[in-house]
C-alpha cells in the first residue's frame, strides 16, 4: 500500500499569472541535473531508521549515488543548513531523489515530516511529469521513506502548502532554473509564505564570481552569491550564514557549455545536440563539479 498522501489544496489548483510564459520556461531543471537516473539495485530495506545524519549518509540503500558525496558533501551541507529532522522539511524539486535518499529516512527516523515540492502533475512538460512520476514510484512503497507529502511548485503554481506550516525549506541547484524561467522573485516569495516565523531556507547553487557580470537569466547555470542574497532579502528573508563547504576554487565558471560542461552532465556540445567526438574533456574533468554557494536564510519573527 502506498505510504504517501497527496497534498491537494484548492489554492494550489488555481492557476496564477505566470512570471514567465510557458514558452519562456527553460527545461534545464528536467535535465540530467534534476532527474538523475534511478537505480533499481538500491531496494535494500534498512534494519532500522537512521536518527543520526552520518548514518543516513552512509546507508547502503544509497548505492552508487554516494559516489558523488565527494562533491556534494551532504552531511556537511545539511549541518551547515541547520536542518532539524524532527521538524517539517520541504525539498524543492527533488528530481530523482539524490538528497531525498538521505532526507526522507533521516526525517522519518526522527519523527519529522518530509514534503516533496515537485513539478505539478498537470500543466508541466512531459519531462517534468515523468520526473514526478518516477519520484512517486520510487518513494511510495518502502517503510524507510515514511508517509511523505507531495506538493507542487513551478512558475504557475499557487501556494505550495498552508502558509506558515514549514520549518525548513531546502533547494539544491535550482535558483538558476528559477531565473531561466523568469520567476525567481515568485519562488522566494512562495518559500517565505510557506515557512513559519523563524523558519529557515537553505540554498545551494553554482556560484558566479563577483567580478563577472550576472546574466539575469543565468544561462550559464551560474549565479552570483550576492544576487541570490538580494533575491532572498527582497522577499523578506535575513541571511544567517554563508558556508564554503561546497566551494571548488578550481572552477572558473567560464566554460563553453556553461556549468553543464562539468560533471555530472559533461556536455561536449550544446544541449540537445550530439556529443562532439573531438572535444577535449581532460581539463574540465580535472575541475570536478562546480563551485557552489551554500546559504542559510531565516524568516524573521514578527516584533
Amino acid at each position: 500500500m502506498s505510504r504517501f498522501h497527496l497534498l491537494v489544496s484548492g489554492a494550489v489548483a488555481l492557476s496564477l499569472a505566470a512570471c514567465g510564459s510557458a514558452e519562456q520556461e527553460v527545461e534545464a531543471a528536467a535535465g540530467p541535473e534534476a532527474t538523475e537516473t534511478l537505480e533499481s539495485d538500491v531496494a535494500v530495506i534498512a534494519d532500522s531508521l537512521p536518527q543520526d545524519l552520518d548514518a543516513a549518509v552512509s546507508a547502503s540503500w544509497r548505492g552508487s549515488r554516494a559516489d558523488r558525496d565527494e562533491w556534494r558533501n551532504p552531511a556537511a551541507t545539511l549541518d551547515a543548513l541547520q536542518v532539524d529532522p524532527s521538524g517539517t522539511v520541504m525539498e524543492i524539486w527533488p528530481g530523482g531523489g539524490w538528497y531525498a535518499d538521505i532526507l526522507m529516512p533521516w526525517v522519518n527516523g526522527n519523527g519529522g515530516t518530509y514534503i516533496a515540492a515537485h513539478f505539478p502533475e498537470e500543466g508541466s512538460s512531459e519531462n517534468r511529469q515523468r520526473s514526478r512520476e518516477r519520484f512517486v514510484e520510487r518513494y511510495s512503497n518502502e517503510e524507510r521513506y515514511g508517509a511523505y507529502t507531495l506538493a507542487s511548485f513551478d512558475h504557475n503554481s499557487g501556494p505550495i502548502v498552508e502558509p506558515g506550516s514549514v520549518d525548513t525549506i531546502l533547494t539544491f541547484r535550482n535558483v538558476h532554473n528559477f531565473l531561466m524561467g523568469n520567476y525567481a522573485e515568485k519562488a522566494f516569495t512562495d518559500f517565505y509564505a510557506a515557512l513559519r516565523e523563524g523558519g529557515t531556507l537553505g540554498v545551494v547553487d553554482h556560484r558566479l564570481p563577483s567580478t563577472r557580470e550576472q546574466d539575469p537569466q543565468a544561462s550559464s547555470g551560474y549565479v552570483q552569491e550576492a544576487y541570490v542574497i538580494a533575491l532572498a532579502e527582497e522577499a523578506g528573508f535575513e541571511l544567517v550564514s554563508s558556508s564554503e563547504v561546497n566551494a571548488n576554487p578550481a572552477d572558473t565558471a567560464d566554460h563553453p557549455f556553461g556549468v553543464w560542461t562539468l560533471a555530472p552532465s559533461r556536455l561536449s556540445a550544446p544541449r540537445g545536440e550530439e556529443p562532439a567526438a573531438d572535444f577535449d574533456r581532460a581539463g574540465y574533468d580535472a575541475i570536478g563539479e562546480s563551485d557552489r554557494m551554500t546559504l542559510l536564510f531565516r524568516k524573521p519573527a514578527s516584533e
